[in-house]
């Protein structure tokens, strides 16, 4: 058999204190494989150390700890094991003992003395906010500030209205007693920096490139947003990368993961930076990574690119990087080893050998990778919701005013997303909704992720002829009540600013109607401005399916707007469906006196994260109210009090009837 190993060399002094620490370390506590989902083979071709780096379908197997990891020889007795994970230092920042700043006719000139042996890698600018540059700069290094090398030429530096920025140049790392920076100016007008920071060189770390994919994309107000799949969990992301094929741009992007809060998933912020593709000075220069280093312990990342008044960049792809994790024991004689992991029930080993860590730096190691992950025959692969009860409590739906079907696929872990119709009907908390099969409850858990729908809006002019200023849109919603929180449309007017407002009418408790304002803002144009989209957020959602969008045209002419559309956040909620069931599901909402359900489910969201989930359709909505019910729910105002009274009426005439018809006591 043939088999590829790197054999590190050392000292011999560090070889002979590591292997007794190894062996004094050996477990003595028993161990029964069968408890342990999976294992893989390591062929060991001689005694010694041996390195593994864990592939990611161990580290998607194992704990997020690793402490369900064991390593069994031929004999099956268990061997110690030190967890590494090599991660780079991280940079640090210096102040110069010196800066002297000169202004040039087309450049501006910043001399450092560093007054560090540091090796340094970059430097950072320093600015006012508020400012908008894109600049080129040449970065020299110095011994003797007489003699100076170029280091680095026509570097971008940018900071943009939309939060995109990078003010950051690097070069070669090195030792530097002087630095001097060139910012070119002949394009633009000067910027005035306030400090300059120098970048001292990190230390290096092992990668490995990671094969991701988008498992959906979505665009809602100016913002792209992306669900990667890293196709593993418990993986330690160095960074990610945007492939895409256009020319200039420049966006701020965030990275988050789902999270669970106050039993709703929602995003977490991880960190934000920038990507680019600039001119300068006629060299395109890019930069599309963005630098994470932590670990992930779900399958999904979340990447909002923000577009601001752009178009949504072309994305052909993501990429990403992985710091490595490595596994060291001491095999004491060559054989077939054994890896096991996937055991949430074990406790976690005490070996007592971190403090090796820094002596298997250079160390005699044989590196090698295991044998594909199998499952143990002799054990049984629990769910990753086994611990979600199927049905909850009983429930009376007598109180519940409407349903849905949930068309689901196949069972296991479903997600629905909310449209309006159980939007606009349900309380706007959605504190209503149950999912129910038979007459019981499904557990589920609501997911308010960062994206937006759009519905058009009807409008038609609804000038007030007493007011000739004014000029009034009546816009239509699909359904009365649907939480809106956005208004946009677009402008063919070529100049204007106007103060704009949204509101509607809704009735009082006698029935008469009053103005209720949601929202205002103020747009401008310009002639040279490009076209883009006006927008107006809603302070409050609306009651009612009409909305008025107004403004005060002053001695102007009117402005003319068209194509109005309303952005309402998207509600998903996240169930499991049983395996073999053949009764029907069902979504329940219209109740406005329930209390919010109370589910063991959020003791398990870590499952659920970890879980692929299959998307859930709904059907049409049905009424489950009596037919008086139903009439009396579409009355509003002065309409109902109508229909009451003239119930009231209809009534007493029959009785006045029947006593006409009854026979009279003589």
């Amino acid at each position: 058999m043939k088999f590829q190993s790197n054999v590190r060399r050392s000292n011999r002094w560090t070889a002979g204190f590591l292997v007794p620490a190894f062996l004094f370390a050996r477990s003595l506590g028993a161990l029964t494989p069968n408890e342990w989902r999976f294992s893989q083979t390591i062929d060991v071709p001689a005694n010694g150390l041996i390195r593994i780096n864990l592939p990611a379908e161990t580290l998607d197997a194992s704990r997020p700890d690793l402490g369900d990891v064991r390593i069994l020889d031929s004999a099956g007795r268990e061997v110690p094991y030190l967890i590494d994970r090599p991660m780079p230092r991280r940079e640090s920042a210096l102040r110069s003992q010196e800066l002297r700043t000169a202004l040039e006719p087309t450049a501006t000139r910043i001399t450092l003395t560093t007054g560090t042996k540091s090796l340094l890698k970059g430097v950072t600018f320093e600015t006012p906010p508020g400012l908008e540059f894109i600049k080129a700069v040449q970065v020299e290094g110095s011994h003797d500030s007489a003699q100076w090398r170029q280091l680095a030429t026509d570097k971008p530096i940018l900071k943009m209205t939309g939060g995109a920025e990078n003010l950051g140049v690097s070069f070669p790392a090195g030792i530097w007693e002087f630095l001097r920076l060139t910012i070119d100016d002949s394009r633009s007008i000067p910027v005035p920096f306030t400090g300059v920071q120098l970048l001292v060189a990190e230390t290096k770390a092992p990668l490995e490139p990671l094969p991701i994919s988008i498992k959906s994309r979505d665009e809602s107000l100016g913002v792209t947003r992306l669900a990667v799949d890293l196709g593993a969990t418990n993986l330690m992301i160095a960074s990610l990368r945007i492939e895409t094929p256009d020319p200039l741009f420049a966006r701020l992007v965030t990275i988050g993961i789902p999270e669970l809060a106050n039993d709703n998933i929602r995003e977490q912020t991880l960190c934000t930076g920038s990507i680019y593709r600039v001119d300068v000075n006629d060299k395109i220069e890019s930069h599309l990574e963005i630098p994470i280093d932590m670990q992930i312990r779900g399958r999904e990342l979340i990447v909002l690119i923000n577009n601001g008044d752009s178009p949504p960049i072309v994305i052909n792809a993501v990429g990403a990087d992985r710091r490595v994790t490595q596994l060291v024991f001491f095999a004491h004689e060559p054989g077939g080893y054994q890896l096991l992991c996937g055991n949430t029930q074990c406790a976690t080993p005490r070996y007592d050998l971190a403090e090796l860590s820094d002596k298997l730096k250079s160390a005699v190691v044989i590196e090698m990778r295991p044998a594909s992950l199998i499952a143990s025959p002799a054990y049984k692969p629990p769910d990753n919701l086994s611990a979600l009860p199927l049905t909850g409590a009983r429930i009376d739906l007598a109180a519940w005013k409407f349903r849905k079907r949930v068309q689901v696929s196949t069972h296991g872990a479903h997600q629905i997303e909310l449209d309006p119709d159980v939007l606009s009907h349900a309380t706007p908390d959605q504190r209503d909704l149950r999912i129910v099969t038979e007459d019981r409850q499904l557990p589920f858990l609501f997911e308010r992720p960062s994206i937006s729908r759009s519905v058009p809006l009807a409008s038609v002019s609804a000038n007030d002829l007493k007011k000739p200023r004014l000029s009034r849109w009546s816009l239509k919603l699909p359904k009365p009540g649907v939480p809106i929180t956005r208004i946009q449309c677009a402008a063919d007017s070529a100049l204007f600013q106007r103060e704009m407002r949204v509101w509607e009418e809704v009735p009082d408790e006698r029935g008469d109607t009053f103005p209720r304002e949601l929202g205002h803002a103020i747009w401008k144009k310009l002639p040279n401005q490009a076209t883009r989209e006006f927008a107006i957020h809603l302070d409050v959602a609306p009651r009612s399916d009409t909305l008025f969008l107004e403004t005060d045209n002053g001695d102007n002419s009117p402005i003319d707007l068209h194509g109005f559309r309303g952005d309402y956040p998207v509600t998903r909620v996240v169930f499991k469906a049983a395996p073999d069931s053949t009764q029907p599901i069902w979504i329940y909402y219209g109740n406005p006196d329930a209390a919010s359900p109370r589910y063991d489910v959020a003791l398990i969201a870590d499952q659920l994260f970890r879980t692929e989930r299959a998307s859930a359709t709904l059907g049409p909505q049905e009424n489950m109210g009596s037919k008086t019910e139903r009439i009396t729910k579409t009355l509003t105002g002065s309409a109902r009090y109508i229909f009451w009274g003239t119930l009231g009426v209809v009534v007493v005439g029959l009785l006045l009837l029947i006593s006409r018809l009854l026979p009279k006591n003589e």
